[in-house]
């Protein structure tokens, strides 16, 4: 499939590259994708970053050049290590031993394989979704620019969110929820970079200090539920529809559109809250 012809490729790539600079957006070009849907996809799916993906396989291949019996320094640099202590250490946190102790008879390491991707059809559990055509309209709300360096993102946005429910903000935000609720919209992608925005649609009150407008073009959207506590059920809903429903539908991510998250009023710990992915797609 298309699909996995992508990734794979991109993951040779990768391979065949291990020991140069990582450019995320080359590597997302082979995926076909931007570097926000690939880098969201593949952590999604593999339950790594890219970035730390790089990091396992650079270590496991650099032990096995330790035992070939190559300079520790040079194997420090070889994999893009600024200097050997900063090799050193990361050896030390992968491997449980230093470089050095790496030469020892029956020394333990360990070894990160090679990945590839394939479909698994498991066939126990449906993938209900909708498409939605749905024209241009305005959101306000509280945004932030996230970093996707090493990761970053898992990890700012659920700060971003913290920081609005500790500020007031998201308590203002939910009282002005219309139809779709209170919206988490990730757009304005850059190479390493995105605004995420906590919003709801258009308002007629003015807005506070601090808010936002932005407008969200027209689209076609496919629309996944999601049920249970969040953020382990959302996580969940997204992972499945990377790993399965794009790869079995033929669809393709539409890189020019912004990708939404919508949170009805209600108890989002219960295993029975249900939200929504909206995934802008083109055939």
């Amino acid at each position: 499939m298309d699909w996995l012809d992508a990734m794979n490729r991109a993951v040779e790539y990768l391979e065949a590259n291990i020991t140069e600079k990582l450019d995320i957006e080359k590597v997302a070009n082979i995926a076909s994708s931007s570097t926000f849907h690939f880098q969201r996809m593949y952590h999604m799916i593999t339950g790594v970053t890219v970035a730390e993906y790089i990091r396992r396989r650079r270590l496991t291949l650099a032990a096995q050049d330790i035992l070939s019996g190559k300079k520790i320094i040079e194997v420090a640099y070889r994999y893009a290590y600024e200097t050997p202590e900063a090799f050193t250490k990361a050896f030390g946190k992968m491997h449980g031993i230093s470089p050095s102790a790496a030469r020892e008879p029956g020394a333990n390491l360990k070894a990160y394989p090679k990945l590839s991707f394939h479909i698994s059809i498991k066939g126990d559990k449906d993938m209900n979704y909708k498409i939605v055509n749905k024209g241009s309209f305005t959101v306000v709300g509280k945004q932030r620019r996230i970093t996707m360096v090493d990761g970053e993102h898992f990890i700012q946005v659920p700060k971003f969110w913290d920081d609005c429910q500790k500020d007031g903000s998201y308590q203002w935000i939910s009282s002005k929820a219309g139809k779709l609720g209170v919206l988490g919209i990730c757009k304005d992608f850059g190479k390493d970079e995105f605004n995420y925005l906590v919003g709801v649609e258009e308002i007629k009150d003015s807005l506070p200090k601090g808010y936002v407008s932005a407008t969200i073009p027209t689209a076609t959207w496919a629309v996944f539920e999601s049920v249970g506590s969040l953020p382990g059920a959302m996580q969940d809903t997204i992972r499945r529809i990377y790993s399965e429903w794009f790869p079995a539908t033929g669809y393709q991510h539409n890189c020019c559109a912004p990708a939404l998250e919508v949170y009805p009023e209600g108890d989002k710990i219960s295993s029975n809250y249900r939200c929504e992915v909206w995934v802008p797609v083109k055939k």
